[in-house]
């Protein structure tokens, strides 16, 4: 029964054109918590890179929360998520790729949020089957710890107007690729923290990529960052709680062996105002001031 369980599961996700997959996990007895979540995907061949408790901050910031778990989680396969990266540099916006884990004060269910691989096609605007390879590995390591779980997808959202992915590149000359890696990523963080921004992650893809004997590394360096802001994962919650499958947002900084050019990007917040439905006046204007910020950073630095 479980398999046939999980096949039909698999064949909802692989055939639905929903951008995010919301699992409902009846949690009356509060047994289940972020740290149970995390060990499953861990049990199921993932790393994690965070599992950040959202409350003390939200009601440290805002004096409030409306939720008794409220969890950012990041996660990336060792073997499938380097194969990607390595064979299409824009996959990278999802090395790691987020999780959210939420419940609110007055729910029985506890919920998990995943971006869609249709959804992350999309986005990246790369069409591979290994999307789906890991989103089915996902679903297995949820299904089978919950087989109970009720599977729902959101609705569909209003259609994007501008780039999903927004990217910037810049020109290098003939330092040493890690003096320009390590130029350029100081100048990076220290443009994020005077506008709210917080790095609570790190990730060397281009080491991970290196360890994979199969694989033959394309980069001269490839990092990603996970990158939040408070004020915006706060007020989108309050509405659209499943749009933490976005946050912490991934940027990626890369080179490619034998180009002369850095590049730097991430997911834009018209993901979350398309794929996720926020229209709320406060959440809308907090991201789109959030694009703004983050744009106004990555021009300062690469013009």
């Amino acid at each position: 029964m479980k398999k046939i369980i999980l096949s039909l599961v698999a064949l909802l996700l692989y055939t639905a054109n929903a951008d995010i997959h919301i699992f409902d996990i009846n949690n009356t007895s509060d047994a289940v918590k972020a740290e149970n979540i995390e060990k499953i995907f861990r049990d199921n061949g993932f790393e994690v890179g965070i599992n950040n408790e959202m409350n003390r901050p939200f009601t440290k910031q805002f004096g409030k929360t409306e939720y008794k778990i409220f969890n950012l989680l990041t996660i990336y396969h060792p073997t499938l998520s380097m194969e990607l990266v390595n064979k299409y540099s824009k996959a990278g916006v999802f090395v790691p790729m987020s999780i959210g884990i939420y419940q609110g004060e007055n729910e029985k269910d506890i919920h998990i949020s995943v971006l869609s691989s249709k959804a992350q096609e999309k986005i990246t605007g790369i069409k591979s089957p290994i999307f789906a390879k890991i989103e089915d590995k996902i679903t297995k390591a949820i299904m089978t710890t919950f087989p109970h779980a009720k599977h729902r997808e959101t609705l569909q959202g209003a259609k994007a107007t501008k780039p999903l992915l927004t990217m910037f590149d810049m020109k290098l000359g003939n330092n040493k690729p890690s003096d320009d890696k390590d130029n350029f990523e100081m100048s990076l963080e220290s443009g994020f923290e005077p506008k709210g921004f917080v790095m609570p992650a790190f990730l060397n893809v281009s080491d991970e990529i290196s360890k994979n004997k199969n694989l033959k590394n394309a980069y001269d360096f490839y990092d990603t960052y996970s990158i939040c802001k408070l004020e915006v994962i706060y007020n989108v919650a309050k509405t659209r709680p499943e749009a933490a499958a976005f946050a912490p947002c991934t940027t990626i900084v890369y080179k490619k062996k034998g180009e002369k050019k850095l590049v730097v990007g991430f997911p834009s917040v018209y993901n979350w105002l398309s794929s996720a439905s926020v229209i709320e006046p406060e959440a809308t204007r907090v991201l789109l001031k959030a694009q703004n910020d983050f744009e106004t950073i990555l021009r300062d630095i690469t013009e």
